[in-house]
């Protein structure tokens, strides 16, 4: 088993490397992609003079970008400036792009640098620190720049003709839709961004200089799997995993966060093949009708491929996603409508999967879901760590950011890229599951809470209410309190409620996608109870037996003060939550 994990992080560890080259520096590719779209002899408004700057930008500038970025990742400022100066010998050593190039001497100029540092730092005299500095930094860049002009360049350009013949070869047969066999099970393994921005990202933008448009842009981004299988959810699906999935829809399809669907299929793994139908459906199209982007649409929504869509390309790329999206619906229906399993909700099979999962790493799985007894003097900082530190980590810094501030924490709350992570004591690290074990590698100092889904998880109310339960010099909130919360809300008269009132503080996020979600299960059982949120300190005009206030275990307290006559639903997670299934359920008794 410990081989087996260990074999895990390595390949996230080296995707994660790869990508983490060229994720900083998309907003530099996407520039590129809207000037070769607009000015080059076949794009939107041809411009002789302005077309000078496309060729130049992709031979130079993109690959000294990722040396330098490169050589960042690995030693800071120091390794940035070393890894661009050995890069550029690879440009210049080359007739094709350098992006392997830029990969390989960006990191092996800031390593050699840090070694040198390492080993020769504490002997410099005092006084002679900054001539030493610049001087190793400028004659080992001298020797790398040599180095790589001779032989790494002319190395990696044969390496690059063979790569991009070998990948022609293979869309000349007709095979690249076999890819997404592999592509789809990564994605939700969390290797999508390895995937993305560390092979298709530079063998796309090579094959946009030659050709204006490159189909493998439309590879991993494609929302069509991930549409299609919340789409089964909305229609087939059972308890919280159906409500929830419609707003999840939102997210993954215009905001482009895939990883939102991750979850869907993790609970069930029959809904593996339903995303690899959607993908090998989708890019056969793309290949059938000659799809392709001009530059890498990041992050996955649909307004950002249609940005990076060439004239005349639209109806191909619409049409590989529509018929991704039916695809992967129909198998993902066939998989759900035939599914037996009773309490289909998405909390506990999140539970069930970090168990499963901890279970298979040997690791104890915690009833208060990993959420030490910690107070707010402990913990001086929250990061969210992802592969990128981008998408779905920094809508889930968002969420759990005003949930502190609502507490009235003063707590900052980041979001970070798990290369970028410190040891840093007073640290609390939230990640998701599959990258605990890596993050936990990167910073054994701080405190740990994993999660299946940075955008609904009950975890955030459990952080809020240990870090300022003790603050109030009160006990954080374990399983126990929260099984008490839930046992009261058992005792709650339905057959007296006339109104449903979801309760807030300063924001509303969860509220209303809450209220959303509660609406949706009274629309399909075809209960007529209204249902509404309100402020905290507007609650007095509900203060009665005939209506429900919901709220969380942290804004009870509130709650109560302002209507303590009105019933009252406690839950651990206001969008995805069994009590309203149970609730419901109660009512048909």
């Amino acid at each position: 088993m410990e081989n087996k994990s260990s074999l895990k992080v390595r390949v996230q560890k080296l995707g994660t490397a790869l990508s983490n080259m060229v994720m900083p520096n998309i907003g530099a590719f996407i520039a590129w992609g809207i000037m070769a779209t607009l000015f080059i002899d076949t794009g939107w408004i041809p411009n002789p003079t302005l077309n000078v700057m496309v060729s130049p930008i992709l031979t130079y500038l993109l690959p000294l970008l990722i040396g330098y970025t490169a050589g960042y990742n690995v030693y800071g400022q120091r390794g940035a400036v070393v890894g661009a100066i050995a890069t550029f010998g690879a440009i210049a050593g080359s007739s094709v792009t350098m992006f392997i190039g830029a990969m390989v001497m960006g990191p092996l100029g800031a390593w050699c640098i840090k070694k040198f540092d390492e080993r020769f730092q504490e002997k410099i005299r005092p006084g002679f620190e900054m001539l030493v500095n610049n001087f190793s930094a400028g004659i080992i860049g001298f020797i790398l720049i040599i180095l790589a002009f001779l032989a790494v360049g002319p190395v990696v350009s044969s390496l690059t003709d063979a790569i991009g013949v070998g990948v022609q070869a293979i869309i000349n047969a007709k095979l690249l839709p076999i890819a997404n066999i592999l592509i789809e099970p990564a994605k939700v393994l969390f290797l999508n961004n390895a995937l993305n921005h560390g092979i298709f990202t530079p063998l796309g933008t090579e094959q946009v200089a030659e050709t204006g448009k490159s189909i493998l842009f439309l590879l991993e981004t494609n929302p069509g799997p991930g549409l299609g299988i919340l789409l089964a959810y909305s229609i087939f699906g059972k308890g919280s995993a159906k409500s929830s999935a419609p707003g999840a829809i939102i997210i993954h399809f215009l905001g482009g966060i895939h990883e939102i669907y991750f979850p869907y299929v993790m609970m069930k793994p029959m809904l593996f093949f339903a995303a690899i139908a959607g993908g090998v459906t989708g890019t056969f199209t793309f290949q059938l009708l000659g799809a392709g982007l001009s530059a890498a649409a990041s992050p996955g929504s649909i307004i950002a491929i249609l940005a990076m869509t060439p004239r005349g390309g639209y109806l191909p790329v619409l049409a590989g996603v529509l018929m991704a999206t039916i695809a992967s619906f129909l198998v993902a229906a066939i998989i759900l409508r035939t599914d037996k399993s009773e309490g289909d909700s998405l909390e506990s099979a999140q539970a069930a999967t970090q168990a499963a999962k901890a279970e298979s790493k040997g690791q104890e799985t915690s009833t208060s879901g990993d959420v030490k007894a910690v107070t707010s003097e402990e913990v001086q900082q929250i990061i969210f760590a992802c592969d990128a530190g981008m998408g779905s980590s920094a809508m889930g810094a968002s969420i759990l950011r005003d949930k502190v501030k609502k507490a009235g924490l003063d707590i900052p709350v980041s979001n970070k890229a798990i290369s970028n992570l410190t040891d840093t004591p007073n640290t609390l690290i939230v990640t998701q599951e599959e990258l605990a074990e890596r993050a936990a590698q990167k910073t054994p100092s701080a405190v740990h809470v994993s999660v299946d889904n940075f955008l609904a998880t009950p975890k955030y109310d459990e952080i809020v209410s240990a870090l300022s339960g003790e603050s109030a010099g009160v006990q954080p909130v374990n399983q126990e309190s929260a099984d008490a919360a839930n046992t009261e809300s058992n005792e709650i008269d339905l057959n007296q409620i006339d109104e449903v009132i979801f309760a807030y503080g300063k924001a509303r996020g969860s509220v209303t996608m809450g209220e959303a979600t509660l609406k949706a299960i009274f629309k399909n059982k075809s209960i007529g109870i209204p249902v509404a949120k309100e402020a905290n300190d507007q609650l007095g005009k509900f203060n009665a037996k005939n209506i429900l206030i919901v709220s969380t275990i942290a804004n009870q307290t509130e709650v109560q003060k302002y209507a303590p006559n009105a019933q009252l639903l406690i839950v651990d997670s206001l969008v995805t939550t069994p009590e309203y299934d149970k609730m419901v359920a109660r009512m048909y008794k």
